[in-house]
């Protein structure tokens, strides 16, 4: 048996594999930036490396079992990607309070905006930061800036100092989640990583059920400032623990920043978001704030891709899009954010408004979902692990969302629990055969020099199509919403949801009961609509995931290429 290789040979070639397999190295050696590497300039150099960096995978891995050092690290991984999954969820419970007491209820929408705008615009650069100078450096820093984001939003004295120490809590929250999947692709080889993504994937399904149970008890019983405080010890915990076990080399770029790049980009991702949140509730859709936004964005998005094809160390490697697989799974990974976040948006209000359930416990309606979610990614990953093929979870969940986002277009107003919690369950299975394989697919189709723009690159697609997502299935329900008010309610119900499609428990309990029927029927038909538009985007999945080639999986494992490339360019033709 080969022993593994360690995380910081940034080739992880077997000179003795052939010739060319050699020269492959020499490359990827040429290209690495680490003071390590560019001392292997040879493959003899390079096989004595294995001796190498205690943060490495070594030949424990083989056996299924993972360094002390390692598992700690995990630990410490799956707690920062915890705090930067469930801040938002927490908030979202905290808000009512927050608001009673800072006031400020025109720019509510904004504690939350600033956040996810803040997020998304720094996820790119914050990947391209660690490729560039180190990851653990980088991460570190990231947790900084987010535990000084929450200490910050805790002591707020007013909305316009929450919205913006949110806003500094939303770029750290860039960098925990890119630093979390950067750091696993450095630790594990892809052969096993996926029953250590799955977990990740476990992370999430266990910050959205528990995010508003834990945000109500914490807001109930010690204020709504602790949802903030609360991140703190566990954010220290994460820096130690990584401080102190987290073993990775350290680089250094003689290229400069590509600031133009990361300004046009930010601007860019920044109008997408804005347009995706603005869009039919604050501005009308063909409004000329809205055009205007559209317009600076395509412009901006424009002149970022002809400033990555002359930059020296462009923010996103245009060249990493080469490669069919990585491609087909950030498309993959936009579709399957854009119909989770809409699931995760429809589903309560359904459940609400048409089948009288509680908000209080609001988490755990989605709990079918969820834990499908939760035990896919986990057999998944475990699959993968063990045979090293992963092709057909991406065909099978994309076609199972299909199948479960067309059978919850089917509800109506008769439709019970039981019936939609089966649904629901059918689309968490096919989310949880996406949502870590697409990271997956995407980091084995990169050379280890490009892991962080990767990894960054796959969470940024996956954001945006979440934001896509929420905004137009979101116009579409309120759309449906709005016609079916006027049909069966006539002005009266036109004018109850003018303001918002979405009336509250106590708002609906207030209706006479013709009015309160007539809102059900219309929920149940904008939840119709919404989710058989989101059937069909999820076509556009399975049609991707179809077309993906099935590269073998680098690392340790029976039957795996152990001394397999950095990249698809490796074993195919790109």
């Amino acid at each position: 048996m080969k022993s593994a290789k360690p995380v910081d040979q940034v080739d992880q070639v077997d000179p003795a594999e052939s010739a060319e397999s050699a020269e492959t190295g020499d490359a990827l050696v040429k290209s690495a930036t680490t003071s390590q590497a560019s001392a292997a300039a040879s493959a003899s150099a390079a096989a004595s490396a294995s001796a190498a960096e205690g943060g490495a995978v070594d030949a424990a891995a083989d056996a299924g079992k993972q360094p002390r050092s390692v598992r700690v690290v995990l630990l410490a991984l799956m707690i920062a990607m915890l705090l930067a999954m469930l801040d938002n969820m927490i908030i979202g419970t905290a808000m009512p309070t927050i608001v009673g007491e800072l006031g400020g209820l025109e720019h509510l929408s904004w504690v939350v905006t600033a956040y996810t705008l803040a997020t998304a615009a720094s996820t790119p650069i914050w990947g391209k930061l660690g490729d560039m100078y180190g990851r653990k450096g980088v991460f570190m820093t990231s947790i900084v800036l987010f535990l000084i984001g929450s200490a910050l939003s805790g002591m707020a004295q007013d909305m316009g100092q929450l919205i913006g120490f949110r806003a500094i809590q939303g770029l750290g929250a860039g960098g925990l989640m890119v630093g979390v999947m950067a750091i696993i692709g450095d630790l594990i080889p892809p052969r096993e990583r996926g029953k250590y993504q799955g977990m990740m994937a476990g992370v999430m399904a266990l910050a959205m059920i528990g995010g508003p149970l834990v945000g109500g008890t914490i807001t109930d019983h010690w204020g709504w400032r602790w949802s903030f405080y609360i991140n703190l010890p566990l954010g220290v915990i994460a820096l130690i623990a990584i401080s102190a076990v987290l073993h990775l080399p350290k680089k250094r770029v003689d290229a400069r920043i590509d600031y133009l790049g990361a300004a046009l980009l930010t601007v860019g991702i920044t109008s997408i978001v804005l347009v995706t949140t603005w869009g039919g509730t604050e501005y009308a859709w063909g409004s000329a704030r809205i055009m205007e936004l559209i317009g600076i964005g395509v412009a901006a998005l424009i002149g970022f891709l002809f400033v990555q094809t002359k930059a020296a160390a462009p923010v996103m490697p245009l060249h990493i899009f080469r490669s069919r697989n990585f491609t087909l799974m950030s498309l993959v990974g936009f579709v399957a954010g854009f119909v989770m976040f809409g699931a995760v948006l429809f589903l309560p209000l359904y459940q609400q408004s048409v089948q009288g359930a509680s908000a209080t416990n609001s988490g755990l309606l989605l709990l079918p979902m969820l834990g499908a979610m939760l035990v896919t990614s986990m057999v998944a990953g475990r699959v993968t692990t063990s045979t090293g093929r992963y092709k057909a979870f991406p065909i099978v969940g994309s076609a199972l969302m299909v199948v479960g986002l067309y059978l919850l277009s089917l509800m109506d107003t008769d439709t019970s629990r039981l019936t939609s919690g089966v649904y629901m369950a059918v689309v968490g299975a096919g989310m949880g055969c996406l949502m870590q394989i697409t990271m997956l697919v995407s980091q084995n189709s990169v050379e280890m020099k490009d892991m962080g723009v990767a990894s960054s690159s796959t969470t940024l697609f996956r954001t945006l199509g979440s934001s896509f997502g929420v905004a137009i299935m979101g116009a579409l329900f309120n759309n449906r919403v709005q016609d079916v008010m006027t049909e069966r309610a006539g002005a009266l119900g036109s004018k109850m949801t003018e303001q918002s499609a979405q009336l509250d428990a106590a708002s609906l309990a207030k209706l006479p009961v013709a009015a309160r029927e007539a809102y059900q029927h219309a929920v149940a038909s904008g939840t119709h609509s919404a989710f058989l538009l989101g059937a069909v985007v999820a076509v556009v999945a399975l049609v991707g995931a179809v077309f993906v080639k099935e590269v073998p999986l680098r690392g340790a494992g029976p039957g795996a290429s152990a001394g397999a490339s950095g990249g698809e360019k490796s074993v195919e033709a790109v």
